[in-house]
């Protein structure tokens, strides 16, 4: 299997990374980072990531997968990049996402009356690719799977190993990987968030959701 990874500017790196981390263990699989050029991208950390193939030399992907980050308004709105994306998905089997990823696929014509998830702050935002957001932390509709906020994109991997090794596989690489979570507090959800905690964080994340909803606004005018 040929996995491809679209990254950009402003890209969260853990988005791509847990991911990556994954699905570059499944049997068999080739993965690209693909981007625009072959320059070191800036994440939104302190990483930058380089790319093994721009536009022009990457494979044809079996599985595309977009992670998200603050880049992504500025992703939508590059039409080298979707008309990439676009291109390579024709023939790809499964088209994914983690994170805000999502909107690079609806830009692309992905989402269209398919059920999908992104980052809880945007979940808002999808149908206006005409998607319906289902509240679970991965969702899969046929060969679209879409996962949750940046740490979403492990539990988003394994899926798609389930899917396309078997139970048995994706439990063994759970367990290579330690993937055993236990976190010493429980908010990672808005329904586990007090009414005071979950105001403050959507008082963070409104400027950048406004910011992407007027980049989709822009691409469909």
């Amino acid at each position: 299997m040929q996995i491809s990874f679209l990254i950009f500017p402003g890209v969260t790196q853990l988005d791509f990374t847990g991911p990556l981390q994954f699905l570059g263990r499944l049997p068999g699989a080739s993965v690209s980072i693909v981007a625009k050029t072959l320059e070191p991208v800036e994440t939104d950390g302190v990483l930058k990531l380089l790319p093994t193939h721009d536009f022009k030399s990457a494979p044809q992907p079996d599985l595309i997968c977009v992670p998200g980050g603050h880049g992504i308004s500025d992703l939508i709105r590059d039409t080298e990049s979707i008309d990439w994306l676009t291109g390579a998905s024709e023939r790809a089997g499964y088209h994914t996402s983690v994170c805000t990823g999502a909107f690079a696929l609806g830009a692309a014509g992905l989402l269209f009356e398919k059920n999908a998830t992104t980052h809880w702050a945007y979940t808002s935002l999808l149908p206006l690719f005409g998607a319906t957001h289902v509240d679970e932390r991965v969702v899969q509709d046929g060969k679209l799977i879409t996962g949750g906020g940046v740490t979403a994109g492990i539990d988003f991997a394994l899926t798609i190993i389930r899917d396309v090794a078997g139970t048995e596989t994706a439990e063994a690489l759970q367990l290579a990987l330690e993937y055993n979570p236990s976190p010493p507090v429980n908010t990672g959800h808005p329904s586990l968030a007090s009414n005071g905690l979950l105001q403050r964080l959507n008082d963070i994340y409104g400027p950048a959701m406004e910011t992407v909803r007027r980049a989709i606004k822009e691409i469909q005018s």
